[in-house]
């Protein structure tokens, strides 16, 4: 095992020796999907006062609805309980603080990697950007149209949770 790992597992032993979570299912709890951002100062259950079992967690850059992300979405509304889906992105997010030659540039300034194949997803306008894609789930054929859904921004710096859509 490399060594850059094995914090990881020492760690894992204690988690384990206090882990309580062992039943619960994959079934969400409370019903609810968050979509919101990779970002590690957002603690998205922590956020909106739920624990490990109450919602699902769709997590990838920018919170963006993919199509990955509308795929778990169906999956988690037809078999695993999900009946509402908070789209959450976040303040101070790089993918709206850049376009996307910028940011691919700035990859291939750090990596030597070019990565212009693959779309980042950058918005200029993350409110706009936002309300596309609580849309977007809206649309979606393969989901119900019973399915609520909400989008909100979450302040990195004071942790609010502002409504939006």
């Amino acid at each position: 095992m490399k060594n850059e790992f094995n914090e990881l597992f020492a760690a894992n032993s204690d988690f384990q020796a206090g882990f309580k979570s062992q039943d619960l299912t994959g079934f969400a709890l409370k019903g609810l999907a968050i979509v919101t951002c990779m970002d590690s100062r957002i603690e998205p259950l922590k956020v909106v006062g739920l624990k490990a079992g109450d919602a699902k967690i769709l997590r990838n850059a920018g919170a963006r609805v993919t199509e990955d992300v509308l795929r778990t979405l169906v999956l988690a509304t037809h078999l695993l309980g999900v009946k509402r889906v908070l789209v959450m992105p976040h303040t101070d997010c790089r993918m709206a603080s850049g376009d996307e030659d910028s940011i691919h540039a700035s990859i291939m300034e750090n990596s030597g990697i070019d990565t212009r194949s693959i779309e980042i997803r950058t918005v200029k306008d993350q409110i706009a950007a936002l309300k596309t894609d609580v849309l977007r789930i809206q649309t979606f054929p393969l989901l119900s149209q019973d399915l609520e859904v909400m989008g909100a921004v979450y302040d990195v710096k004071t942790g609010k949770l502002e409504k939006i859509i």
